[in-house]
């Protein structure tokens, strides 16, 4: 399994390796191209030296925060991400013992269990719980008993509604047309 979400591959190998990274990336995922969300990880990671959800979480604030606002920026809103991802970080601390996998791995969850698992994360509501359980099926190897269904539309077999569809170059520009679509029609008159 190799992820190929921002064409750079490093990037990409942290969010293959790390599933903190992962679940960072998605968290970033708003407002700005996924490209750009999902290569944040890496750039967390060379600006703290940080890849686990304890350190990232013990981090000083400001600091933390001043990693974010390098140039380039992680986020085109480097205080409330950089305040979102050590609070979803101390979750996974508190939570799940600092493990972010424990999220689809611990006890062998079902899809429908996943997904209440993420809404419960601070920055997942229900559509990007769905996204990343999509992800975590269709390309991170999650087969827990009803994961299509539990992140329906996004685990639709074929689709490419999101970036759990992203597996090539080709499959990015039919994600950006799906989306580039759905904004017109939510824009058109009614």
């Amino acid at each position: 399994m190799a992820l190929h979400i921002t064409g750079d591959t490093a990037a990409d190998e942290l969010l293959t390796d790390n599933p903190l990274a992962l679940l960072v990336g998605m968290l970033l995922d708003q407002q700005v191209p996924m490209e750009t969300a999902f290569a944040g990880p890496l750039k967390i990671e060379q600006r703290t030296g940080a890849t686990d959800a304890t350190a990232i979480a013990g981090m000083d604030p400001d600091e933390f925060l001043e990693a974010f606002k390098q140039t380039p920026a992680v986020h085109r809103f480097p205080g409330s991400m950089a305040t979102r991802v050590q609070t979803l970080c101390q979750t996974l601390v508190d939570d799940w013992g600092g493990d972010a996998a424990a999220l689809w791995t611990q006890g062998a969850p079902s899809g429908p269990e996943v997904l209440k698992r993420l809404k419960a994360l601070p920055g997942f509501g229900e559509q990007k719980a769905k996204i990343f359980l999509a992800l975590l099926g269709k390309q991170y190897g999650f087969t827990g008993e009803g994961w299509r269904e539990a992140s329906a539309p996004y685990g639709d077999d074929g689709s490419y509604r999101s970036v759990a569809d992203i597996v090539s170059p080709d499959s990015l520009t039919k994600v950006r047309e799906h989306k580039k679509a759905m904004k017109a029609a939510a824009k058109a008159p009614k």
